[in-house]
C-alpha cells in the first residue's frame, strides 16, 4: 500500500502517557498513514503501544542512537513509497488539522523539502528551533558557559536562534531546523542519504538539514503549531554533556571547525 505519510517515534523507557498522546495526534487524520515505533529500551514492554493497524513496531534493544534507529524506519518510507515523512520525538503532541495545513503547504510549494512548524512548550512559550548553522562556540556556550558570561554573549546567541527574526512570520530556507519535528519528502532522502548513523544523539538534525538545504529549500512554517514538552538532557546531565561533544567532533570534522554564523 501507498501512504501519503509515514513517521516514526523512536522510543527508549519512554512515559507511556505521553508516547500515547504523541501517537495518538500522528493519527488523527484522514491521510492514508503509516506510524513506525523503533523501540531502543531493553525489553519490548512498549510494545503494548502498538494498538493501531497503521503502526508497525520494531524493537531494537542494541540501542544504536537516535538517528541511526530513525533510518531503519527511513527505508521502511522509501519502500512503502510514502510522498512524506515526519520524524517526530516522542514527547511532541499536536491538534487535529496541523499535518492537514503542513501537507497543505508542502503540496502547493514543491520546492520545499523539510518543514518545521511553531513549536511551543505545553504553557504556549515559543521554542527558538530555526538556528544558525553551529560553530563550537555557540554549543559550547549554551551548553556549558554559566550564566553570567552568557550574558556576554547573548546577542551573538540570540542571532544563532533566529532571535532577531519574528517567529510569527514565515521563514525561508535556514540552515539549521530542530529534530524534534521534521517534515521531509521522501524524494530528498534518495538525493542526500539519511541521517549520519555515526552521530549517536545531538547534531543529526543540524547534519541532515545541511544537506537538504544542498539540493532543496527548508522553510518555518508557523501557521500551523505543535507542542513539545523539551526535556533539555544536555543542560541537566553530564552525560548527555559529553554525547553532544562527541557528537560536535564527527559534526566538525565533516562541515569544517571554524565556519562562522552569517
Amino acid at each position: 500500500m501507498k501512504y501519503k505519510i509515514t513517521s516514526c517515534i523512536v522510543m527508549y523507557e519512554n512515559n507511556v502517557d505521553m508516547l500515547q498522546k504523541c501517537i495518538d495526534s500522528f493519527l488523527n487524520t484522514d491521510y492514508s498513514v503509516k506510524l513506525f515505533l523503533i523501540d531502543n529500551s531493553p525489553t519490548d514492554y512498549l510494545k503494548i503501544l502498538a494498538t493501531d493497524k497503521r503502526i508497525k513496531y520494531i524493537h531494537n534493544p542494541s540501542n544504536p542512537g537516535f538517528g541511526a534507529a530513525h533510518n531503519i524506519a527511513i527505508k521502511e518510507a522509501l519502500a512503502c513509497k510514502s510522498e512524506y515523512h515526519i520524524v517526530l520525538n516522542p514527547d511532541i503532541y499536536f491538534g487535529k488539522g496541523a499535518i492537514e495545513g503542513m501537507i497543505g503547504f508542502m503540496d502547493k510549494n514543491k520546492e520545499f523539502g523539510q518543514l518545521l512548524p511553531k513549536v511551543t512548550y505545553p504553557t504556549g512559550e515559543l521554542q527558538f528551533l530555526c538556528k544558525r548553522n553551529p560553530t563550537f562556540f555557540d554549543l559550547f556556550a549554551r551548553g556549558f558557559m554559566p550564566n553570567f558570561l552568557k550574558e556576554r554573549f547573548k546577542k551573538r546567541l540570540d542571532k544563532y536562534e533566529y532571535k532577531d527574526h519574528d517567529y510569527d512570520e514565515i521563514m525561508y530556507d535556514i540552515p539549521y531546523l530542530s529534530g524534534c519535528f521534521m517534515l521531509i519528502r521522501t524524494s530528498v532522502f534518495k538525493k542526500v542519504g539519511f541521517f549520519d548513523d555515526k552521530i549517536f544523539m545531538y547534531l543529526e538534525d543540524a547534519d541532515l538539514t545541511r544537506r537538504i538545504l544542498e539540493v532543496s529549500r527548508t522553510v518555518y512554517y508557523p501557521k500551523e503549531r505543535i507542542y513539545h514538552h523539551f526535556a533539555k538532557l544536555t543542560h541537566k546531565k553530564l552525560k548527555f554533556k559529553w554525547i553532544t561533544v562527541e557528537s560536535a567532533f564527527i559534526y566538525f570534522k565533516k562541515w569544517g571547525w571554524f565556519k562562522h554564523i552569517v
